[in-house]
């Protein structure tokens, strides 16, 4: 269901959405709202990936990735890197080298870096969470990239913030020919 997500890149694209439907079952003792998800098939996948740790869902991932055309014209696949280290392994980075070696391109783990340590889904205020990315998000030092078309790669799309910060960086600082954005899924709402 590829759907086409605005930006400062030159393209964008999220294969789908990652919930279809959502009802609201009420607060939980400890305060939190407690939710029914109906979730698309990628978003499924992605959920079982990410919070499940389960590792055999990747090649669908990249089997649904397949009807993409164009991924083997960038140079470099580059996974966002995570807010959250404390996983036993990072989703994104499995789904950006899978992709790269089925599509051979070259995966850049570590071209971009993300020094904060915090979620940024509680904050909602757009320019505080740019101010804390554009502190948190680095390029590695040294790294060539000018004149190269760079693929960014990441889970879920909610603000596109996250995306908007690095692609910044990959054209301002990088000197990057071309960014374009690849997400698995896409929040029904940008919030």
């Amino acid at each position: 269901m590829a759907i086409k997500i605005e930006g400062n890149w030159y393209s964008g694209l999220a294969f789908d959405v990652h919930t279809v439907s959502s009802t609201h079952l009420g607060v939980d003792e400890f305060g939190h709202h407690r939710f029914e998800n109906t979730r698309s098939e990628m978003g499924e996948l992605v959920y079982q990936l990410k919070y499940r740790s389960d590792r055999s869902h990747l090649p669908k991932i990249v089997e649904l990735l397949n009807g993409i055309n164009g991924i083997e014209n960038f140079d470099y696949i580059v996974p966002i890197p995570p807010t959250n280290k404390k996983r036993a392994f990072q989703p994104v980075e499995l789904i950006a080298h899978a992709l790269g070696k089925c599509r051979h391109v070259d995966v850049w783990q570590g071209l971009i870096t993300n020094e904060g340590d915090e979620e940024l889904k509680g904050i909602s205020d757009p320019v505080e969470r740019v101010e804390r990315l554009q502190t948190a998000i680095k390029i590695v030092k040294g790294a060539d990239i000018a004149g190269k078309k760079i693929l960014l790669v990441d889970d879920l799309y909610r603000s596109g913030t996250t995306l908007r910060v690095a692609t910044d960086l990959l054209y301002r600082i990088g000197k990057a020919e071309k960014v374009s954005v690849l997400t698995m899924t896409k929040t029904r709402s940008n919030q």
